[in-house]
């Protein structure tokens, strides 16, 4: 049964949340990890200005432990910031924060989604460097039916713990899938190819990622500038690539 919804054939497949991520993992060679508020964004601000970012699956004590024995600073909930322990989730204050060598990031989402990637190779998108994240995909033979690669959106969490599909992921996903779909990567799996037509049909990302849900609850929580990090479209080149258990920038330019 499990093979039913592997998408096989497709060299570009989507799927939601860690579940998804487990499902798709151990039949494509690169997982692609999407949380754009905030996960991945904060991925991509942290490591344009050099830092490497080690994706941890819990934010309680043991997070600070987990960085101390690599040597991290541990990022802490946005409320939880202080000029003492400025990093946090927010992609604002990491563009503040002073720059440190190693930054622990929990994220129960995006950590589960990049630790069921096994083998594969694992990047960082989101609205912010999709573009460029294909581009490399594509210049590193990714997104065909001999090296598939899963595009996975984290989506948020109900009280009772279960998926809540976030449309801002949907837009990342799809903005990644598109462009793949534009440099001839494929077949797009019916599910990829949904998720890229979404996004290529909505006119104005920047209003429906600001509009949504998400982007209502941090707005309303006092975090309007992350959500206006998190849909700048395309301005990031860095590629956050998954290695040594840390977020490393892969490369910095060359799409074409």
């Amino acid at each position: 049964m499990d093979d039913l919804f592997a998408q096989h054939g497709s060299g570009a497949r989507f799927d939601w949340g860690p579940v998804g991520a487990q499902r798709l993992a151990g039949d494509v060679a690169c997982l692609v990890v999407v949380d754009v508020l905030s996960f991945t964004t904060s991925v991509t601000v942290a490591v344009e200005r050099g830092m490497r970012v080690f994706p941890y699956a819990w934010r309680d004590e043991s997070a600070a432990a987990f960085a101390e024995e690599r040597g991290a600073r541990v990022a802490v909930g946005r409320r939880a910031a202080t000029p003492q322990s400025p990093w946090s989730l927010s992609p604002a204050a990491l563009r503040r924060a002073p720059v440190v060598p190693r930054l622990v990031l929990p994220s129960p989402n995006g950590s589960s989604i990049a630790a069921a990637a096994g083998g594969s190779t694992v990047v960082a998108a989101c609205l912010r460097n999709a573009t460029a994240v294909a581009h490399w995909l594509a210049r590193h033979g990714y997104g065909t039916p001999d090296r598939p690669v899963a595009v996975i959106a984290s989506g948020e969490r109900w009280p009772d713990g279960s998926l809540r599909p976030a449309l801002e992921d949907l837009l990342g996903a799809g903005a990644v899938l598109a462009a793949l779909r534009t440099l001839g990567r494929g077949p797009l799996s019916p599910e990829a190819a949904a998720a890229a037509d979404c996004h290529q049909a909505t006119p104005d990302a920047v209003t429906a990622v600001t509009g949504s849900a998400s982007g209502r609850e941090l707005t309303a929580a006092g975090f309007a500038c992350d959500v206006a990090i998190a849909t700048e479209p395309d301005v990031c080149e860095v590629v956050p690539v998954l290695l040594g258990g840390a977020f490393t920038a892969a490369e910095t330019s060359g799409r074409g």
